[in-house]
Parts: structure tokens; C-alpha cells; sequence
């Protein structure tokens, strides 16, 4: 029996376009084989012995890039929304499988866990670490991380859609919504390549910038570049063994939180802003709340500052608490130095802003500050049912209605961010870890900040973890960078089916 040639067309389309994913993935192997050449040219001016494994590292990632692109011919090149869920969640394990190798062949010697969790870590800007701090690594493997973290703030699919135009009429729109943090998103030109263009000149724009301030300042050129990368993608790897606190700084302080704070800020909002559109700026409901939330956390910061008595100097209640919240709530993690001794309370914000960070569209982690808007006017119009109940009450962001499907899902994504955080404490434990390290290394890792459990009091950074414990957490960080529901759809076997 013969069938319509479009019946096979159909059936064709149904199963998911391996081909076509592993020649993109191919294309972005070699991609990532190039942004390996920059650590490589740093190992090489500074004479380091890591020059060899970036060099092995590089070739070897490249080589298979270029055979999964020109050896695989797949039939036909559209990627449905099947496909763009599986790329996106799939290129981030890629990239964090290779970029880890220069980790264990070089000067660390680290195992496969320690490797992996610091490659993840990089690429989805969580800025949590396993590796010793300052000089005990190489200059190479500094600049390594710093790039991971760049590349990942803006967004490797992005990045792709930007330098790939085939893809900006093959899955393309799907890709950019499944990566790009957020609610919804807005397209700023008319094809979803030009957007991703445009976002990412805004991002290196704002990187050069940064450099060429922080160069002015105290620091060299190498150390310029790894804070940019880290301050800008709101990672927070640097390359002291204190931090930023040990420039003792305080022009290097208002030039990070300047930069962080942008980095907090919606790519698309800054874009306006850029262009004269100041008003949208204003207008805008979650920029405004971004920005008041900030100054409300700057003032009982440092009114406890100076309830404690932790004062010694005009900056140590000015500068220094506006750059902890603005680096917290922008998932950053970059601590000034007498953090430490700031008590309980600021603790406790510190939970909430890690919590719900910055905003939408941003190199930023957390649930970001727009999903807390909405919570927060759905509520209020729920206590108000409870007092008419026949009032008709819709939630209102920048003067416009949102759907009810789209507050439910907010919700959704709420209860499960909490039970995911819960969820990882919960196996760290039984892992034998302390309970409030657990805890707070899940929220760490799941909200993209990166903070050790050490700032609690209670117990030690990372590296003391298990390996087991390194890969859970690995997980927590590539969920809370897609945002969920990216990764938790590939886990439904109805994605799979035909």
C-alpha cells in the first residue's frame, strides 16, 4: 500500500531532528574551540605550562565540531519547538563538557566532579568555585573562567542565532524564548538574528567600557578584563584571593556596582534607553521596582551597619553596602571585605534578594523581580476578593492586562522553583552534608549567585563537598539558568513520543 508522500513529510517531523541538532551542535563546538584560543594566547605571553592543555583541549573540540558539521547531512533543516527545548538545555552540557577538560589535563589537576561543577558553574555565570583562589592558579585558567562566564551571561544560543543567520528561520524564535531569562520577550528588530545581534553589541559594548574604567584605575589589563567579564555577566569569579575587597578600592567599587547594576537591568530596556527613549525607562514597572527595591536594602543595610557598630569610615555605610546588595541581588557574589561581620539581618535579605534577583532579559540569576510583581498583585487582588467577592480584578504591568494563563504560570514557576531548592537540600543532606549548608549551597546554585555556605557561619566553600554532591548541584545551576521549565520538559516522556 502506498501512502501521500506528505503523510511521510508529517510523520517525518514528528520525531525529533537529531541530524540537524548534532550539525549545530558541531557549529558551536567550533566555536567554543575559538573562545579557547584567548586563554591559550594568555598562557603563551605569560610563558605558563597550561598553554599545552588549552592547546590539546582547543584542537580536539574543534576537530570534533568540524566533523559532527560537515560529516552529518541531515534531510531537512527546521527545528521545531521539540528541538529547540532539546539544543538549548544539550549545548550547555556541551559546552561545560568541553570547557572543562583545560580544568583537568592542566595546572589544577582536578577530578572529573571538581572539573564539571567549575565549568558549569562558568557558563551559567554562578561564579561558585572548587578551585583554589588568587596565584594558585594560572593566568590561563583565570581568563578561562572569566570567558565561560562572559559567554554564558548573554547566552551561548544567543550567541549562535547572532553568528548562524540559517537559524534565525529554523527554531530560532523558539531557542532565543527558551534561553533568555524572563516572562515574555520582545523582539527589538524584526528578525530574531538582528535581536540577537543587537543585544550582544549592547553586551560588548558595555564590556569594553568597563575594561578601559577598571584599567584606569588599579588595576593591570589582565585583571581589568576578568572583573569586566565577571562584573558585566553578573558572574563574580575574580582572580584575588579576597576578592575585590583587596584592592581596597573605592573608584573600583562604584565602577563594578555601575556596571552590575546594568547588568541587572533588561537587555531590551537598556537598548531603549540607549536610543533616547528615557521615558520607557520611567514607565517601566519593573525597572522602577528594581531600582526601589535596591535603595530599600541599601538603607536597612546600612542602618545595621551602624546598629552594630561595624563603622569605619564614611564608605563602610555608603559604598560598601550599595555594592553588596547591588552584586546579591544581581546574582554577582562579589563581597567587599568586612561582610563578614555585617550580623544575621543582612543574612536574612540576602536570602530574599538571592531569592528573586534581577530582571527579566538581564545577565542576572534568581526568579527575577518581575515574577515578584506579579506575585505581588495577584495576592493583593485575591485578599481583595475575599472582601468582594464579585469584583472582577486583573493584573496590570506597565498599564497593560496580563492574562490570567500567564499569572498561572508564574505561580507554577514559583512553587517550583521553592520545591526544586527544597528538593536539593534535601538530597544534599542525605549525602552528609550539614543541613544548612545543603540548604543554602541548593539556593545558592539554583538562584545562579553562587555564595558559599561559609558566609553563614556554618560551614566551608565547595570544593569540601562530595562528588555526588557536585553534580546535583551542577544540575540546580543549568536548571536555574534556563529557568526550569527548558530542562524539566525534556523529563516528560510525552516530549519523546511521536
Amino acid at each position: 500500500m502506498h501512502t501521500h508522500p506528505a503523510y511521510h513529510h508529517k510523520r517525518e517531523h514528528r520525531i525529533v531532528n537529531w541530524p540537524m541538532l548534532l550539525r549545530v551542535a558541531g557549529w558551536l563546538m567550533m566555536m567554543e574551540a575559538a573562545f579557547m584560543l584567548i586563554p591559550l594566547a594568555v598562557c603563551l605571553a605569560y610563558g605558563e605550562s597550561d598553554r599545552l592543555p588549552f592547546a590539546a583541549t582547543a584542537a580536539g573540540t574543534a576537530l570534533a565540531g568540524f566533523l559532527l558539521s560537515r560529516r552529518i547531512k541531515p534531510t531537512h533543516h527546521s527545528m521545531a519547538k521539540r528541538e529547540g527545548f532539546l539544543l538549548t538545555a544539550m549545548v550547555w552540557v556541551i559546552f561545560s563538557i568541553f570547557g572543562m577538560l583545560p580544568f583537568i589535563f592542566g595546572t589544577p589537576g582536578l577530578g572529573l566532579s571538581d572539573a564539571f561543577f567549575e565549568a558549569m558553574s562558568g557558563f551559567t555565570t554562578t561564579g561558585a568555585s572548587v578551585l583554589p583562589s588568587g596565584s594558585a592558579i594560572s593566568h590561563g585558567v583565570h581568563i578561562w573562567r572569566a570567558t565561560m562566564q562572559w559567554l554564558g551571561g548573554m547566552g551561548i544560543i544567543l550567541f549562535t542565532i547572532a553568528v548562524i543567520p540559517m537559524l534565525n528561520s529554523s527554531g530560532g524564535m523558539l531557542m532565543f524564548n527558551a534561553e533568555v531569562t524572563g516572562i515574555t520577550h520582545d523582539k527589538l528588530r524584526p528578525r530574531i538574528s538582528q535581536t540577537a545581534k543587537t543585544l550582544w553589541l549592547i553586551y560588548i559594548s558595555l564590556t569594553l567600557v568597563l575594561v578601559a574604567l577598571l584599567w584606569a584605575g588599579p588595576m593591570d589589563l589582565f585583571d581589568s578584563l576578568c572583573h569586566a567579564f565577571g562584573a558585566i555577566s553578573t558572574g563574580g569569579y575574580s582572580t584575588q584571593s579576597t576578592g575585590v575587597g583587596s584592592y581596597a578600592s573605592v573608584y573600583v567599587k562604584v565602577v563594578l556596582t555601575v556596571f552590575m547594576f546594568a547588568g541587572g537591568v533588561n537587555f531590551s530596556l537598556i537598548y531603549r534607553g540607549l536610543r533616547g527613549d528615557i521615558e520607557e525607562l520611567q514607565r517601566n514597572d519593573v525597572f522602577r521596582s528594581y531600582v526601589w527595591l535596591i535603595l530599600a536594602m541599601f538603607a536597612l543595610f546600612s542602618t545595621n551597619i551602624l546598629i552594630r557598630g561595624c563603622y569605619t569610615g564614611w564608605e563602610s555605610v555608603t559604598i560598601d553596602p550599595l555594592f553588596q546588595v547591588v552584586s546579591v541581588i544581581t546574582s554577582t557574589g562579589f563581597t567587599p571585605a568586612a561582610f563578614d561581620s555585617w550580623g544575621p539581618m543582612v543574612l536574612a535579605l540576602v536570602f530574599f534578594m538571592m531569592f528573586f534577583g534581577g530582571c527579566a532579559g538581564s545577565t542576572s540569576g534568581g526568579a527575577k523581580i518581575d515574577r515578584l510583581l506579579f506575585l505581588i498583585k495577584n495576592c493583593r487582588n485575591e485578599v481583595y476578593r475575599c472582601i468582594y467577592p464579585r469584583a472582577v480584578m486583573s493584573v496590570r504591568i506597565n498599564g497593560r492586562v496580563v492574562s490570567s494563563e500567564l499569572v498561572h504560570k508564574v505561580i507554577a514557576f514559583l512553587c517550583l522553583y521553592m520545591m526544586l531548592i527544597a528538593a536539593g537540600g534535601v538530597v544534599l543532606s542525605a549525602m552528609g552534608v550539614p543541613v544548612v549548608d545543603a540548604f543554602f549551597s541548593s539556593f545558592s546554585c539554583m538562584s545562579n549567585t553562587g555564595l558559599g555556605a561559609d558566609i553563614t557561619g556554618y560551614g566551608s566553600s565547595y570544593e569540601m563537598l562530595p562528588d555526588a554532591a557536585k553534580w546535583v548541584l551542577s544540575m540546580l545551576m543549568l536548571t536555574g539558568r534556563l529557568e526550569i521549565f527548558t530542562v524539566l520538559v525534556l523529563l516528560y516522556p510525552s516530549f519523546w513520543r511521536k
